[in-house]
């Protein structure tokens, strides 16, 4: 009898799987391509793959954790559902006028995207909340009727979004409508702003509802799906969705709010990242995960992710706490093409799973990030343990396209190709780093995703981070993150008060939110190992527009209000951090107090697998580095490689997941963890 544990993470590419026994600390990898079409295939077709192959019985799975991309594609490619907003007379528009920020501020001719509910679609309704939360017009049962009855006759209704004036500070209004259309259209999904995001900000309050409204048929649709399709394989599971703040949560809440979905896989990779980090003893990395599709990017510090609270997605603002995460649109897949000015650009645009790269023999014919690797020797002839072969001369033949008409050699365009990708991911790099306050050279920089490993140096190299650490499954980390994850449950509640007089009113809001922290464990956390709860309130100067999370206590710690002086000294503690200065004269106020609920679910320390053999070149390939001559480079596989084991560059490490290069100017130890952690020369 084993108690198994299972990740799954749909990339755009491939989709991941990573399983441990909770008994034995025993571990099983695998990959498979992904079903665009339909992301649920795949999952089950790997599922039974990594079943046949690992001779885990379905019944012996006690826990099923899934990373999903439906929420974002479904926002990218504006597949949602049919719905209505309905909001307080007067302020139909507000969703349309938004903060007036032009998507391109340089660019006069980019439109914002057109809103999620076109105008005719949007009902208002005679009701007023005021700014204490006091009602200033009542809502009557004639103006509901009249509602519903204009709902019923509407057609295509799917979903709708009710977002009202203030009703986070008092929902009475927002309740009594849905109470009625949920009476009346009982088919028809319905959000209310007081539940998916109870905050003051009125704009990313209605974009959030409106995006979770849009979302849920779409998502509900998958989720149930998948989820019956799951009970027959693993019928002892239980069944958890990541979400973007970092945090498992059940179906039906991620049926409720699949809003939080939005960026599910790549939140999870950033978790992975940081458990990875705490195994080999480094807490303050900048992650690197380079799919198909795209590259993800995350700033760890002390072991712990950075979280932002509002981000666009799609060009959709959303509200909500997230991984802190940067996204730019190269990966593997990314297509090479030749821009109008003559010179090569490389993606946003990618050849996914289907038809992929050319390399893959799956129909792809277009240069792409993999190709370029591949003309380079960089990529062994198979991919996945041998599921997946690599055809160089498609590779060339692919490539040979931008050389061509550039009048440069295939390998010089190659290697042009992985420099442009390579800083395109060193930009993202800044925009979580140095942007922010924090310099690069602080951190060790963690590739992982099927091709972190490929380009990890060079980005390095270009930011001046002197140590790259590899974890021992980098290609599936992903789906490791969802395995190491524990349930999690955000509670926010908008208490402005000025840090100059009584803070009754804070005190009062977090005993209501540990309330409500508690009640969620006592519900959720069944079969926990420990919980608790950690307080963090949004503090600013009065007259700034936003808010710096000031966390309060520990980990483990009873959630606790400090007296003022000592939240004075937090806050100018995380201002200087963030900005660099304080004014200690200057007024501060509270705006809301937040209350993160965690129950820990129980984990064990996976087998290292224990290497096969000394460290051997399996064989030699000659690898371009730079344009000057191709160098003959070992060939290790990465099960050789025991802990202490030192090389010194170049080298290329194959193992099931992914591939990682070590340049002649690098150097590589394996440490206790496995990890591999490359050193750039310092005279680079």
């Amino acid at each position: 009898m084993a108690d198994w544990i299972v990740g799954v993470d749909v990339g755009g590419t491939f989709t991941d799987f990573s399983a441990r026994d909770l008994r034995t600390g025993a571990a099983h990898i695998h990959k498979r391509p992904s079903t665009p079409d339909d992301p649920s295939r795949a999952i089950l077709e790997g599922l039974k793959e990594l079943q046949q192959k690992t001779g885990i019985p379905g019944a012996d799975i006690v826990r099923f954790a899934h990373g999903t991309t439906v929420a974002t594609n479904a926002l990218l490619q504006r597949r949602g559902a049919a719905i209505r907003l309905i909001t307080t007379k007067g302020f139909r528009d507000l969703v349309e006028i938004g903060r007036q920020v032009r998507p391109l501020i340089y660019d006069l001719q980019e439109d914002a995207p057109a809103p999620l509910v076109s105008r005719v679609n949007r009902l208002e309704v005679t009701e007023r909340i005021g700014s204490r939360g006091e009602i200033v017009v009542e809502l009557t049962d004639a103006e509901i009727d009249r509602l519903v009855a204009e709902l019923k006759a509407a057609p295509q209704v799917e979903s709708i979004a009710v977002c009202l004036l203030f009703s986070f500070l008092n929902p009475v209004h927002e309740q009594r409508i849905a109470a009625a259309i949920r009476a009346a259209l009982p088919e028809v999904y319905v959000s209310i702003s007081s539940e998916v995001q109870p905050e003051f900000r009125e704009f990313e309050r209605f974009s959030t509802t409106l995006i979770n409204a849009f979302l849920q048929p779409e998502v509900g649709r998958y989720m149930e799906r998948l989820k019956s399709a799951i009970s027959e394989v693993a019928p002892n599971a239980k069944f958890g969705i990541f979400q973007s703040s970092g945090g498992l949560m059940s179906v039906d809440k991620a049926l409720e709010f699949p809003v939080r979905t939005a960026l599910s896989g790549p939140a999870a990779g950033a978790v992975g990242a940081a458990a990875a980090g705490g195994k080999s003893s480094i807490g303050d990395i900048i992650t690197l995960d380079i799919g198909g599709t795209s590259t993800d990017v995350c700033l760890i510090r002390d072991g712990e992710t950075e979280i932002a609270h509002v981000r666009d997605i799609a060009g959709f603002r959303i509200r909500l706490p997230m991984v802190d995460i940067h996204t730019v649109g190269a990966g593997g897949g990314s297509i090479a093409h030749i821009g109008p000015d003559g010179l090569m650009k490389v993606g946003p645009e990618s050849a996914g799973a289907v038809p992929g790269p050319a390399c893959y023999c799956k129909g792809g014919t277009r240069p792409t990030v993999s190709d370029a690797n591949v003309v380079l020797g960089r990529l062994p002839a198979s991919l996945a343990g041998g599921g997946l072969m690599i055809d160089r001369d498609k590779a060339v033949e692919a490539i040979r396209t931008i050389a061509e008409p550039l009048g440069i050699p295939v390998v010089k365009a190659a290697l042009g190709i992985c420099g442009i990708v390579s800083s395109n991911m060193t930009r993202a790099i800044r925009a979580v780093s140095t942007q922010k306050g924090h310099d690069p050279r602080d951190f060790a920089l963690m590739p992982f995703g099927g091709a972190g490993g490929l380009h990890a140096t060079d980005v390095a190299k270009s930011l001046g981070i002197k140590r790259i650490i590899v974890p021992a499954a980098p290609g599936i980390l992903c789906a490791e993150g969802l395995i190491e994850a524990d349930l999690q449950e955000n509670f926010v509640f908008t208490c402005r008060t000025p840090l100059d007089g009584s803070l009754a009113p804070i005190e009062t809001a977090v005993q209501q939110l540990d309330e409500q922290a508690r009640a969620w464990i006592a519900l959720e956390a069944d079969g926990a190992e420990g919980a608790y709860r950690l307080l963090t309130l949004d503090m600013r100067y009065v007259g700034q527009n936003y808010e710096l999370p000031v966390t309060l206590g520990q980990p483990g710690d009873e959630p606790r209000l400090p007296d003022i002086d000592a939240l004075k000294e937090a806050f100018f503690e995380a201002h200087q951090r963030s900005y660099g200065h304080v004014d200690r004269e200057a007024p501060i106020e509270i705006m809301n107090v937040r209350m993160k609920a965690v129950a820990r679910l129980s984990q064990i320390t996976p087998l290292a697998e224990k290497p096969v053999g000394p460290a051997k070149a399996s064989e030699y390939h000659d690898v371009w580095f730079d344009e000057h001559a191709p160098v003959s480079t070992p060939i290790y596989p990465r099960s050789t490689l025991e802990a202490g084991v030192r090389l010194q560059g170049p080298a290329i490490i194959t193992q099931f997941d992914t591939t990682t290069v070590v340049p002649p100017w690098a150097s590589l130890t394996v440490d206790p963890a496995l990890s591999l952690i490359l050193e750039i020369d310092d005279a680079q």
